[in-house]
């Protein structure tokens, strides 16, 4: 059988099929393009050098950047026919969503929020971008609207906790871009409640920028968006981001109100399904108003945080992270230079060891009693 262009340029380069599959397979995730596993690409490749299939995309690119060669000089069709079927085949891909598909989505993101929640950003930002790459290039080539929706509801998830990370990282443009991907994905969702919670978690973005009177505009805003959709517990949770950004603009007593407004919605088992990525039971909604508290300088955050300290589970990293540093500027308010030194410093682990720098830039600002300037 004479051997296809394709066969020939390996031969011609002297690569065995196990070094070729190699080299797809390290190509592919340079350029986090999803394909096959190994061993169904070894089947592939044989299939296709003997000229049974022909090659599809995003394999052809994958050969010409392995092998170095054209379209033409493998065998493959030219450029503008390449656009036509890469569309087709991207469509197929689409095509083969179905709910058990969608599923395995959900629990990636899932597993990706436990990851969060004990080792942060460090290992996971990079893996929840080719995560947002993959949903995404499904949902623009799928034409089964149940699908899309589904797909939409998934990305936006995924979006928001990239943006949550970025944000933990002090990657202020990227952590915008994550959110507005997910306020666009929400919209296509169909969901009120999806939409609520990234328009009011891409307000930490501005708090954290100094822009905290859009901030406060854009909280509101999510709480409106969510107005005869929210179920008591994302009530609740969008009431303490509003009182965040309360905080943020100092205004006490509206702040406290809303904290006390989510304490009221909270439902007994501040648990759903349908929310996921809400954690408010246990210490959850004690700490975020704790924080409120220290920004104030209130006597009676350090009590309420040093309460929080004790129930903050042990998985949730950052949240302890987070505790320690409200902790310092606590006892720095109440002029206690030792304690508010001793939870800088075990802040400061945490927050390396999670590679937080969001909590790092916070320690950074930390003025001591006696001190003018900043813990070192």
């Amino acid at each position: 059988m004479t051997a296809t262009q394709l066969q020939a340029a390996r031969r011609q380069l002297g690569y065995k099929a196990s070094e070729v599959i190699a080299m797809l397979l390290q190509r592919a995730h340079s350029l986090d393009i999803p394909v096959m596993t190994p061993t169904s690409l070894k089947t592939k490749l044989s299939v296709w050098e003997n000229g049974h299939e022909q090659v599809s995309e995003p394999y052809r690119r994958l050969f010409r950047d392995v092998y170095g060669r054209t379209n033409e000089e493998l065998g493959f069709p030219s450029a503008e026919d390449d656009q036509a079927t890469e569309l087709r085949s991207r469509l197929a891909i689409a095509r083969s969503v179905d709910a058990a598909t969608v599923e395995a989505f959900r629990s990636q993101v899932d597993s990706a929020r436990h990851v969060d929640r004990r080792f942060g950003a460090v290992t996971l930002l990079d893996q929840l971008r080719t995560h947002v790459k993959q949903i995404e290039s499904l949902l623009n080539h799928s034409t089964n609207l149940g699908h899309r929706e589904a797909l939409a509801g998934v990305l936006t998830e995924v979006s928001t906790l990239a943006g949550w990370n970025a944000l933990d990282r002090n990657a202020y443009g990227q952590a915008w871009g994550h959110y507005e991907r997910a306020k666009a994905a929400a919209r296509e969702s169909g969901s009120a409640r999806l939409l609520a919670h990234a328009t009011a978690e891409q307000a930490f973005v501005l708090i954290d920028i100094g822009e905290t009177e859009a901030a406060v505009e854009q909280l509101a805003h999510a709480r409106a968006i969510a107005e005869g959709a929210a179920s008591p517990l994302l009530g609740a949770w969008l009431a303490a981001a509003h009182g965040e950004g309360l905080t943020a603009v100092g205004d006490r007593n509206n702040a406290l109100r809303a904290f006390d407004a989510a304490d009221a919605l909270l439902p007994e088992n501040p648990q759903d399904p349908a929310l996921p990525f809400i954690f408010l039971g246990g210490s959850n909604l004690d700490r975020w108003r704790g924080n409120a508290l220290a920004k104030f300088g209130e006597p009676d955050a350090i009590d309420q945080l040093t309460d929080v300290l004790g129930r903050v589970p042990g998985e949730f990293t950052r949240a302890m992270g987070g505790t320690l540093v409200d902790l310092a500027f606590a006892h720095a308010a109440a002029g206690d230079r030792e304690a508010a030194q001793h939870y800088a410093r075990r802040a400061r682990r945490v927050a390396s060891q999670i590679k937080s720098d969001r909590q790092l830039r916070r320690l950074s600002t930390l003025i001591l009693p006696g001190d003018i300037s900043g813990v070192a």
